[in-house]
C-alpha cells in the first residue's frame, strides 16, 4: 500500500499554501496530512488519490523506441528504427537517450554490451539518468512477492 504524507511541522507559509492548493485541486480532505494512493479511475473518499498509471512494460516500450539503433541491426531487420541520433521529433518528448556504438563511452553512467554493440546512457545526461534510476526503482517496488522456493547454494568451508 502506498501513501503520500504532508509534513505538518516547520513548514514555510509558501509550502503550506502549495499543499492547501494541491488538496483543493485533487478534492482531498483539507485537514488530513496522509493520503492513500490507489490504482483506480476515481477515489472512493477524500483521503485517497486515485491514479491509473502506465505499466512498466509500456514504459519500457517507450524507452526502447528511443534507443539509437545501429544501422547494421536495421539493415538485418533485427530491430525497429527508433529516434534518429540527436534528432528530436516535433510533438514528442524524449524521456531517455540511449546511445550505441562499437565501443563504450568513457563517460557512460551505465552501459551494456549486446552482441557486438555497446549501449549506454551518458553520465552528463541528468534527465536520462533520472529516468533510468526511476525505472530501476519501479522494478524493485514491483518485486514484492515471496522469495520462497529459491535455489540454495551451499559453499563448503574448510
Amino acid at each position: 500500500m502506498s501513501f503520500i504524507t504532508f509534513p505538518t511541522e516547520n513548514i514555510s507559509p509558501e509550502i503550506q499554501a502549495d499543499a492547501v492548493e494541491f488538496r483543493r485541486l485533487l478534492g482531498l480532505n483539507p485537514t488530513s496530512s496522509e493520503f492513500r494512493i490507489v490504482y483506480a479511475a476515481t477515489a472512493s473518499n477524500d483521503k485517497e488519490i486515485a491514479v491509473i498509471t502506465r505499466s512498466i512494460l509500456s514504459l519500457m516500450q517507450t524507452m526502447a523506441a528511443q534507443v539509437e539503433v545501429p544501422d547494421q541491426d536495421l539493415a538485418q531487420k533485427r530491430a525497429f528504427a527508433g529516434f534518429e541520433h540527436d534528432q528530436d521529433v516535433p510533438g514528442i518528448l524524449r524521456i531517455i537517450r540511449i546511445h550505441s556504438g562499437k565501443s563504450v563511452s568513457r563517460d557512460a553512467f551505465v552501459a551494456v554490451k549486446y552482441r557486438d554493440t555497446w549501449f549506454w546512457i551518458d553520465d552528463s545526461d541528468l534527465d536520462s539518468k533520472e529516468v533510468f534510476s526511476l525505472i530501476m526503482l519501479f522494478f524493485t517496488m514491483v518485486d514484492t512477492g515471496p522469495k520462497e522456493n529459491q535455489p540454495v547454494v551451499t559453499i563448503p568451508a574448510h
